[in-house]
């Protein structure tokens, strides 16, 4: 069965909550279609501020599916659950070709980030079509890979304002990637734990030398899945920060005083 986003049950504390892995605050959730170029549907999730002007727009890329990434990644799933009431930001999730989580399985079968290209077209057209405005690529692992080989070049690059990516493995983006966001000049800011089976914060300082806007943030302690609260909220302040017009130097609340829903594993 498709999870249904209107399933959360809101209720009203006496007091301020915690906000933890599993709290989901007010926003307007639908499930979503996503059409490719060669007609793949792929399924998702829009969730965008209940009220209010939408800040700014998160299209996000999962981690590899081969490997157990999906929409529902604990980032996103978070990133989704706060930040349209937080910070008032939308956030696209998406399962890409032949992935499958609670919401469905999209269509096709995974290309090794080559098909992928289509889908990041899908999701970027999605946004653009329903108005979303201040359009951010946010991709984590297998996710920058395709944010690097994509983001920079047409038809998405005009329509995104730039890219945040979250632990990249820089094993399929090359080079020649790297100098294409260097040409785009589109700001790239990148997340990189100091504790990472991939590349390390030195190392990654090095290779995205060649992308002279790139801003490369190494995070003390973190391991490359971002496991723990204190690394996912740390991962969503960096994102605030950068996204938000004008950046955001102000930590996002750790309670909310409102409505509340407990989001069931």
């Amino acid at each position: 069965m498709t999870f249904d986003p209107a399933s959360y049950v809101f209720s009203q504390p006496s007091a301020p909550t915690a906000i933890r892995a599993s709290t989901v605050l007010p926003a307007r959730r639908e499930n979503v279609e996503l059409r490719t170029g060669d007609g793949h549907r792929l399924v998702g999730e829009l969730a965008v501020p209940e009220s209010g002007e939408i800040k700014a727009t998160l299209i996000t890329l999962h981690p590899l599916p081969t490997h157990g990434g999906f929409m529902d990644s604990h980032v996103y799933r978070k990133a989704s659950y706060r930040l349209p009431a937080l910070a008032g930001i939308a956030v696209l999730r998406f399962n890409t070709r032949g992935t499958s989580s609670p919401r469905g399985t999209s269509q096709g079968s995974f290309e090794e980030g080559i098909g992928e290209r289509l889908d990041v077209e899908a999701a970027v057209r999605f946004a653009v079509e329903r108005g979303l405005p201040n359009r951010w690529l946010v991709g984590w692992s297998f996710g920058t890979e395709l944010a690097l080989m994509y983001g920079a070049t047409e038809p998405v690059a005009a329509e995104i304002e730039g890219a945040i990516l979250l632990s990249p493995p820089l094993h399929r983006a090359t080079d020649v990637h790297l100098k294409e966001w260097a040409a785009a000049g589109k700001p790239l800011k990148v997340l990189v734990p100091e504790h990472d089976d991939y590349i390390q914060p030195a190392a990654a300082a090095e290779r995205f030398a060649l992308v002279p806007q790139a801003e490369v943030v190494g995070v003390d302690g973190a391991k490359h899945l971002w496991v723990g609260e204190k690394y996912a909220g740390r991962v969503l302040n960096e994102i605030v920060a950068e996204v938000l017009p004008g950046g955001t130097a102000a930590a996002l609340p750790e309670e909310w005083d409102g409505p509340v829903a407990t989001a069931h594993a």
